[in-house]
């Protein structure tokens, strides 16, 4: 009966995150933390041998948030402001032309998928795709072809990356919530998030090729970088990103149980240095050079415009945690013990981000509430390996590809600013992330049979 009432419990407080954040327009912040109030107090109601009191329930959502916090919240902040950064300076130009001079403008398609990928790391998809969408256009005059070709790949690229690669908020705070290395997630995230982009490029020439849409170009890619002006250079620009993530990476390595540095003073400088605060924050003093002498003055401006951008998604972040912290006081890994013998694996999250995802619109929401739901059954499931935990950060970003569509803000951003129908950016963008989510959790799937 216990286990009947959990599961009841669960499915109805997603329905009603559901009902709230998509038909009443609630703000995910709000819904999740009285979700989680509600459901605390309501098993402690039911079960009074739980010693769930009303004053314990408050304990954990305020324990929830701010233990997420202490972890990831200066590295949310720290990577949106080298985003803002990025994208006011020019440097998201420079960067997708110095992609476009090695891959070729005759491999344009090639090219918008990569410049997606890229700047997906540290900008917003959205925001990313408006940025970028002047160069697909421009590219896809100059190569005769549609607007929805290079549209597509453009937004594969991006959303690759958003879904699947630190510091990118929703990968982050997943991998907060469930314990996993930050450095190991960027790493195998990466590589990962490469076959989600080449599937979104042979979606573009395979599918979104057979929908005609004019270029209508309003500028060619050398009017495009003069009305910039004088932009940064190449290296310069892909700087703040490529140095946090070296520097993470190269701690997570250090760190390895055979410490291949020791333990002493060098372990402890790169230990430091490699710390995600330290690292992005480093990230944000380069991004700061970026800035030309004439718009010293804007630097105030656009930090702030940084931090006011992430507080919506530290807001969802925390309540998110707060959520996870009252599904840790239920019994849910004595009631699922048949999940780990059922052969389904990283599975499991991929379809509770998928339905989340499908019902709510917004990735992020359903990677940190997939996570929270899935951080008391790690053990349970065996995935207590450092790669282990990393394959259900990104069994969960797989899962929230599935599917942008018409509930979903960056749906619209793609097709307004690609002129697509709405009939076409099904066909475009809804097929594309489908198909981008299932190769991606087949190749997970794969991969956990193995370890």
């Amino acid at each position: 009966m216990q286990t009947f009432f959990l599961f009841a419990l669960i499915i109805l407080s997603v329905v009603a995150m559901v009902i709230a954040i998509s038909k009443l327009k609630m703000h995910p912040f709000v819904v999740m933390l009285v979700v989680a109030l509600a459901v605390g107090l309501i098993w402690g109601a039911i079960f009074p041998e739980s010693e769930i009191t009303p004053t314990k329930v408050v304990n954990e959502v305020k324990g929830g948030f701010g233990s997420i916090m202490t972890s990831i919240g200066i590295v949310i902040l720290c990577g949106t402001i080298i985003g803002t950064i990025l994208e006011k300076t020019g440097a998201a130009l420079t960067m997708a032309n110095a992609i476009l001079n090695i891959v070729g403008k005759k491999n344009s398609v090639l090219a918008m998928g990569a410049m997606g990928y890229v700047t997906g790391i540290p900008v917003f998809c959205d925001s990313g795709f408006v940025v970028l969408s002047p160069i697909s256009r421009a590219l896809a005059q100059q190569s005769n072809i549609s607007l929805a070709v290079m549209a597509t790949a453009l937004s594969g690229g991006l959303y690759a990356t958003h879904c699947l690669v630190p510091p990118t908020p929703g990968p982050i705070a997943m991998a907060g919530t469930l314990n996993a290395d930050l450095g190991l997630t960027i790493l195998i995230g990466l590589i990962v998030s490469v076959p989600a982009v080449a599937v979104a490029i042979v979606w573009a020439k395979m599918v979104s090729s057979k929908v005609e849409i004019p270029a209508n170009s309003e500028y060619t890619l050398e009017e495009l970088q003069q009305k910039y002006g004088k932009l940064p250079g190449a290296l310069h620009s892909f700087s703040p990103i490529l140095l946090p993530i070296v520097l993470i990476a190269i701690a997570s390595i250090v760190d390895f149980p055979s410490k291949p540095l020791g333990e002493g003073i060098a372990y402890q400088i790169v230990m430091f240095i490699g710390n995600p605060v330290v690292a992005l924050l480093l990230g944000v003093f380069l991004a700061m050079t970026l800035i030309p002498q004439s718009e010293k003055s804007k630097t105030l401006d656009w930090i702030t415009q940084g931090v006011t951008d992430s507080a919506g998604i530290l807001a969802i972040t925390g309540a998110g945690s707060s959520f996870a912290a009252i599904l840790k006081l239920l019994p849910i890994a004595d009631s699922v013990g048949g999940l780990v013998n059922s052969g389904l694996g990283v599975i499991i999250p991929f379809v509770i981000a998928m339905i989340l995802k499908l019902a709510m619109g917004a990735s992020t929401v359903a990677m940190i509430t997939t996570a929270g739901m899935m951080a008391p059954l790690m053990e349970t499931m065996g995935y207590t390996s450092p790669v282990a935990k990393v394959l259900v950060v990104l069994a969960i970003g797989a899962g929230s590809m599935v599917a942008s569509h018409a509930n979903d803000s960056y749906f619209w951003v793609v097709s307004q600013f690609s002129d697509m129908k709405t009939e076409d950016a099904y066909k475009c963008q809804t097929g594309m992330t489908a198909a981008m989510g299932i190769t991606i959790i087949i190749l997970l799937f794969i991969i956990s049979l193995f370890i």
